[in-house]
């Protein structure tokens, strides 16, 4: 089924959209939220609440790309299921990616304005189109998609030491781009 057709059965409130959706992006939505949670039945949850979301958004919303839509509340819950495992002091997965990034992402914490949001935005759309197709691509599988350094680097045929140290790069590259752009961190 294309993704105009699980679209139409969306907004014309069809059940089966839900059934569809799981059986072409199941897999896809359950690896993201593993690759942050580390949890089997966390992971579960937010793909049940990806569907449960998708269902009341999609009239108003009419997404071009369903793998991109379902991908981002997937990772989106699977972000705040992780602060509420913080809370209770049952965490882990993410963490460390979010701890790497620190130094490059403004904190959600701040009163950032809108304009300061699509700066940011378009300034790292930039310098993530100007990087190498090898490390755009790694550095979206491990800070968007949460992937492993160990399995990246096993991946790329390198040691996991000689991995992070191309991650501090590609962060440090990103930093310098952003202040070169006036945004501070």
């Amino acid at each position: 089924m294309t993704d105009a057709e699980i679209i139409e059965l969306y907004i014309s409130r069809d059940e089966s959209a839900i059934a569809e959706s799981d059986a072409q992006y199941g897999q896809y939505c359950r690896q993201i939220a593993m690759n942050m949670l580390s949890d089997n039945a966390d992971a579960e949850e937010c793909v049940s609440s990806t569907w449960k979301s998708a269902w009341d958004s999609m009239p108003s919303q009419n997404p071009d790309s369903l793998a991109a839509f379902f991908g981002r509340i997937v990772r989106n819950l699977a972000i705040g299921k992780l602060r509420f495992n913080r809370a209770r002091r049952q965490f882990d997965g993410i963490t460390l990616l979010l701890s790497e990034l620190e130094d490059c992402v403004p904190s959600r914490s701040s009163d950032a304005q809108e304009v300061e949001r699509r700066m940011f935005s378009e300034t790292l759309d930039r310098w993530l189109a100007e990087l190498p197709v090898d490390d755009r691509v790694l550095f979206i599988r491990r800070y968007w998609f949460g992937e492993a350094i160990k399995a990246l680097a096993k991946e790329c045929r390198m040691t996991q030491r000689r991995m992070a140290r191309r991650m501090l790069r590609l962060r440090k590259g990103l930093r310098a781009t952003l202040e070169s752009e006036g945004i501070y961190i």
